[in-house]
């Protein structure tokens, strides 16, 4: 294919890819701002509330990850049938993910019932862990319909509508936000309950979402011809194996990447209030930012997949290619706005003079592993439109675990460092990660009969 004949195509699917993603990314921005808020709220509430809230969010997300990652395999494999033509299987495949889903929903819930009391054992500091637990205990009841959320958002985004993933998304924050407010601060005539507060919105907000988009799933034509809710169905245990054979490793490489930032906030929790409060702050900032690259991995994953269904090998190609181009005008953007706006930014957080330097600080180290961070997401994203999920799962072990926790740790913890060093962990991990999972890229696409160079 010549490069005259080869550049409108990219840039046809370079605009293909990006107007899929822009609601992808609004959605998970607005994911991102649920913490963002319950942040704002705690942080100028009190230090202590804002750590807290730090540990428990940090607790919460460490089960989320496995079924967020495991249920994701729904997107390729709805994305695929409809590339093929197999449109009658996405309904039935549908309803056994909703089992699932509801499964990994209670696990969950359990998992956030026993934590709690082993919250002194991990050295978390003993003027954080009530707020925490209280956070916990009320934030987990939205587990279950998280799980129900996440199933019903990947399905549609298989079928390359994701338009319903900003709305609710949105429309959660604005629930939460007044509503987090409230029961945080006592207003209304209800009792100030601080931490315990934002994690009882933080459920209600979760319900909300999953019985509107269900709702919204029964009600609407676009997929009407998918029968999605026309009976229900017993767990098949075969179907539910193949999910999660597929989305499994996608779970676990989810959770080792996620596990690091998690852990790291566990670790620098034993620091003290203020350099967790800090940190809080850093990394939701990050995650802001993040949020950005994951939702174009994620349309990357849909066009991918599309593609191989079809039988459309140059159409993986370009669909990769697209999503690095995106990626790289994305991270640059990112690195600029934490590089030059990091005072200001903090200053949206908190008040406290201590809290706000350490913060600005280690803002600057988040500026540092953009490009990384948004390069392993999207090369993950690819090979999870190919169903590669295996290797990278091993990869994200090896670079977040093998090298990334223990330098951070060591450097952190072991020569006093504090947060800084536990941030240098973080970027070796993902730099790590970033060059090692575009190499699979390059191997799983040759292997698969799709190169991606000309």
């Amino acid at each position: 294919m010549s490069t005259a004949s080869s550049t409108p195509r990219l840039s046809r699917e370079v605009r293909a890819t990006g107007l899929l993603a822009l609601p992808l990314v609004l959605g998970h921005v607005s994911t991102g701002l649920i913490s963002f808020v319950d942040n704002v709220i705690a942080g100028h509430h009190g230090t202590h509330t804002l750590a807290a809230v730090t540990i428990g969010t940090a607790l919460l997300w460490l089960p989320m990850l496995i079924p967020i990652g495991t249920l994701i395999s729904l997107t390729a494999s709805v994305s695929q049938l409809h590339g093929a033509g197999r449109e009658r299987e996405i309904g039935p495949l549908f309803r056994q993910a909703l089992w699932l889903a509801l499964g990994l929903g209670l696990i969950m819930f359990t998992f956030l019932t026993v934590v709690p009391p082993l919250l002194p054992a991990f050295g978390i500091a003993p003027d954080i862990v009530p707020g925490a637990t209280a956070f916990l205990h009320a934030v987990r009841w939205g587990g279950p319909a998280l799980t129900l959320y996440f199933c019903m958002r990947y399905l549609s985004e298989g079928m390359h509508w994701t338009l319903p993933t900003m709305l609710l998304g949105f429309g959660g924050l604005l629930v939460l936000a007044p509503l987090g407010y409230v029961l945080c601060y006592g207003k209304l005539g209800f009792p100030e309950m601080g931490a315990e507060g934002l994690g009882m919105a933080s459920a209600i907000m979760m319900w909300l979402q999953a019985l509107c988009f269900a709702g919204y799933l029964w009600k609407t034509k676009r997929f009407a011809h998918l029968q999605l809710f026309s009976h229900v169905e017993a767990p098949r245990w075969s179907a539910i194996w193949d999910l999660l054979r597929t989305g499994l490793p996608i779970g676990i490489t989810v959770l080792m990447e996620g596990g690091l930032f998690i852990v790291t906030a566990l670790l620098i929790g034993r620091l003290g209030a203020t350099e967790a409060a800090s940190h809080q702050i850093a990394i939701n900032v990050a995650q802001l930012c993040f949020m950005i690259p994951m939702g174009v991995a994620e349309a990357t994953t849909v066009r991918v997949g599309h593609a191989v269904g079809s039988g459309n090998g140059l159409g993986v190609r370009r669909a990769a290619i697209a999503g690095l181009l995106i990626i790289l005008g994305t991270q640059t953007l990112s690195a600029l706005v934490l590089l030059f706006g990091h005072d200001a930014i903090v200053g949206v957080y908190t008040n406290d003079l201590g809290v706000a330097a350490l913060a600005s600080t280690l803002l600057l180290y988040a500026a540092a592993f953009q490009f990384p961070d948004g390069i392993q997401v999207l090369s993950a994203g690819a090979l999870r439109g190919l169903k590669d999920t295996r290797v990278p799962m091993f990869i994200a072990m090896f670079s977040y675990w093998g090298l990334g926790m223990p330098l951070g740790a060591g450097l952190g913890l072991g020569l006093g460092m504090g947060p800084q060093g536990m941030w240098l962990g973080l970027i070796l991990g993902l730099t790590a990660a970033a060059i090692l999972m575009a190499w699979r890229l390059r191997v799983s696409s040759a292997r698969a009969g799709l190169p991606l160079t000309p």
